[in-house]
């Protein structure tokens, strides 16, 4: 529902309701026609919504009782062809009844019609709740303005169109698109409904998607598709296990709550099964409905088949066009195989999986089609399990010396990460029996499951080749020094892809997929690998560099934490080197106002070093190409003589938006002119920053954006005059939060309904932009960056 409309009138919010949902010329809203709330009809007149509606949280029974009486009242389908659908809604919901279910309630004998419909006391009111309460909770279609928006719109499109069977409503199709959205759906309509112990059903490996699955690929309740982990059965789910080792539920059926009437509303919405097409896809695609915990555990991100296919292609470049027939493939994190579409010698292959049941999807492919043997998939815990377990061809792979050296471990290893903090189920994933043996080895880097994978196989099938998807952390980020001292082998070969493009991965990073010779022992220092876009286009070349112990740009600004004396405020943000984390670099008047404060001291003795370090990290756009570089330690003392970036830095640093120096935590000494400069009412509390500034030589374009500073301070100090809230002492924060305020969640709004000050803030930024392109070339220049 659209928020505008909340705080509105009950008018404008129905308004705001039809302009949302039916906005479109096919579409005309009436008001008030017999009474009736909200009607819509289309081009020819014809009605095809009556609705009743609610400003405030209402009980569905209750809205459809006051609108039958309504319609009752003024006998609406006398004047009028009835509609196909009655609805209700109030702000945070609308429902759907067709009408001809109700149909026969208005002609009941022996009725008062002439109640008020409002008045949910009468005897009438309560009759006719009576009789459609059961229909109602059975037959509506429910939506949720916030979490169905989508689908909403898509069910209006579907059967309001003009050209509609009102006989018939259009449910919503499900395809290989969409059938995940819907699982979310269905996760909150249905999943409650079912009478089971989810969590002894997930120890087990029987998760909700199997459910939904089961739900999915059915026709009149009964599921089509054999070879499932639960199917339906009409009034009941039917497991392929036990889930009790102990014998306590011998039976493997499962029950409906509710006797299915949550189940039953929400097929009421979506058409199924899907086209028949669709189905492999779908049951090969059950990683999607994973749980989160499940799947980082895992490590079940599904790899596109354009990187599958683009890996081979350069697994094929650093082995040879016969590297199939001529080396074994292990991939040891297959989870339901995709990795090892396009391979042609099943013979060579090998798959294994933490989880039995991928094992089980990976071999009804198997009897679909796929190219691989069922004796070389098998169920494997590669972070804990004995190679003992392995089957007895890949074992004396394994043994052997030399076939070792012929052996390719392929993987898309786990991607969790112990440390993160804002995902369920990350607690202690990172404990293992790998980790236990390598923790020294493994040092920081131990946090994350991929590095374990690595280590594991670098000194337990030493010679053999790596073929691996993961992040860059690893060859470059600081956490991992540790790591890369033990991990010795060759990097043949890299290439780099948006994170974004994995299923499940939503940051913007890249991804890297890297040929390692571990017959050859040392440590990685560089590669020039290549770089793909989303589409699979080559983009360009990119070097990959270890950096030095200590050689970060947070080592470097750390030896200016000497002066604290006098501070005019405090940055955050020191303790992460990478484009990643440059949001967390900031200014605000004191330490005490920052949530765990990792940062430093602004004082006039450092002020030019701690500006050349805000507007190293600020200057350049962060990309999910540059998103994991690492900023470095000055390579060279150039910029200490350069005034002319030192002062090209600072006017970056005065009127950069992560400046948060507001005169509401205390003295403002960021206001780069004086009182007279700017005519303002009154002198400032302080000068420092004029001051400090006073006599230093500025570049052509840094006197450019303090020309356009000093605009939009006089145009401020113009328009403040009666403002009882608009302080004399404004800083650059202070002015952006008087012009355009704050929305409703308490953040400052983009943009601003004064004119003049939209003009004036356009050629401020884009005065800051050319300063920061001058800025660019310094930074790599004196090696806070590498190119």
């Amino acid at each position: 529902m659209p928020k505008s409309s909340q705080k509105t009138g009950e008018a404008n919010f129905k308004v705001g309701v039809f302009q949302e949902y039916f906005g479109t010329k096919k579409f005309t809203y009436q008001q008030e026609v017999d009474r009736i709330d909200f009607i819509i009809t289309d081009n020819t007149d014809r009605h095809l919504i009556w609705a009743e509606t609610k400003k405030n949280t209402a009980d569905i029974v209750d809205m459809f009782a006051q609108l039958i009486l309504t319609i009752g009242k003024g006998r609406t389908f006398d004047k009028h062809t009835p509609p196909p659908f009655l609805c209700v809604f109030d702000y945070n919901k609308i429902a759907f009844l067709q009408y001809h279910i109700v149909h026969d309630i208005f002609y009941q004998t022996d009725f008062n019609w002439n109640v008020t419909p409002s008045d949910h006391k009468t005897k009438e009111f309560k009759q006719i709740k009576n009789i459609v309460e059961s229909t109602v909770k059975e037959k509506n279609l429910l939506f949720f303005f916030d979490k169905d928006k989508t689908i909403l719109k898509k069910f209006i499109k579907n059967n309001f169109t003009g050209n509609q069977n009102y006989e018939l409503f259009a449910h919503l199709q499900i395809d290989k698109n969409n059938f995940v959205p819907t699982y979310n759906r269905w996760i909150e309509m249905v999943k409650p409904s079912i009478a089971i112990d989810w969590e002894m059903a997930k120890k087990k490996g029987i998760i909700d998607g199997d459910f939904y699955l089961a739900d999915l690929l059915s026709e009149n309740n009964v599921t089509l598709k054999e070879k499932l982990f639960v199917l339906l059965k009409k009034t009941n789910y039917e497991l392929d296990r036990q889930l009790d080792d102990m014998g306590l539920f011998t039976s493997k059926t499962v029950q409906f709550k509710d006797n299915g009437l949550s189940h039953k509303h929400f097929w009421e919405i979506y058409t199924r099964p899907p086209k028949e097409e669709y189905w492999d896809y779908i049951v090969d695609r059950r990683d999607l409905l994973v749980p989160q915990d499940i799947r980082e555990r895992k490590g079940s991100f599904f790899t596109p088949q354009i990187w599958v296919q683009k890996s081979q292609e350069y697994l094929t470049k650093a082995f040879g066009e016969n590297w199939q027939d001529e080396y074994y493939v292990w991939d040891c994190a297959a989870g339901t195989g995709n990795m090892l579409v396009g391979l042609t010698n099943k013979y060579n292959i090998w798959a294994s999986t933490i989880d039995r049941q991928d094992v089980d999807v990976m071999k009804d492919r198997i009897k679909h089609g796929a190219n691989l043997l069922e004796s070389h998939v098998f169920q494997f815990d590669f972070l804990n399990d004995s190679f003992d377990k392995l089957p007895e061809g890949l074992k004396k792979i394994i043994d052997d010396p030399k076939k070792r050296q012929k052996l390719i471990i392929y993987i898309n290893p786990p991607y969790a990460e112990v440390s993160s903090k804002n995902l369920i189920g990350k607690a202690g994933v990172n404990k293992s029996k790998t980790h236990d043996k390598y923790g020294l080895h493994l040092g920081t880097a131990g946090r994350e499951l991929f590095t374990q994978f690595l280590t594991r196989i670098i000194y337990e099938i030493p010679d053999c080749k790596i073929g691996e998807f993961s992040t860059l952390k690893g060859l470059a980020g600081p956490a991992f020094n540790n790591f890369r001292e033990y991990f010795k082998a060759k990097l043949l070969k890299c290439f780099i892809v948006p994170a974004f493009t994995f299923d499940n991965v939503n940051g913007k990073f890249p991804i890297g997929f890297k040929i390692w010779d571990t017959a050859t022992k040392e440590s990685f220092v560089k590669i020039l690998a290549d770089v793909f876009d989303e589409n699979n286009d080559f983009h360009s070349t990119k070097t990959i560099f270890a950096p030095k112990k200590n050689h970060f740009i947070n080592k470097w600004i750390s030896e200016y934490k000497l002066f604290y004396e006098s501070p005019i405020g405090y940055m955050d943000g020191i303790n992460a080197n990478d484009f990643q984390n440059y949001n967390k670099v900031y200014f605000r008047n004191k330490k005490e106002l920052i949530q765990n404060p990792r940062g430093i001291w602004v004082t006039e003795k450092n002020l030019i070093g701690i500006a050349i370090y805000y507007s190293v990290r600020h200057c350049i756009e962060p990309t999910w190409l540059n998103d994991r570089d690492q900023f470095l330690y000055p390579s060279n003392d150039k910029y200490k003589s350069d005034k002319e970036f030192q002062n090209d830095c600072l006017t970056f640093t005065l009127f950069h938006n992560q400046n948060r120096i507001s005169t509401k935590d205390g003295i403002n000494h960021w206001i780069p002119f004086t009182a007279e400069e700017v005519n303002a009412k009154d002198n400032f509390k302080s000068d420092f920053m004029s001051d400090f500034i006073k006599g230093k030589k500025f570049s052509k374009e840094a006197k450019n954006t303090l020309k356009a500073g000093k605009e939009l301070w006089k145009y401020y100090h113009s328009k403040i005059t009666g403002h009882r809230n608009a302080p004399l002492n404004a800083s650059y924060y202070d002015i952006r939060e008087f012009f355009q305020g704050r929305s409703e969640n308490g953040t400052m709004k983009t943009k601003s309904n004064d004119e003049k000050y939209s003009t004036l803030i356009k050629n401020l930024r884009q005065n800051i932009s050319v300063l920061a392109e001058k800025i660019k070339p310094k930074v790599y220049e004196y090696g806070f960056l590498v190119e």
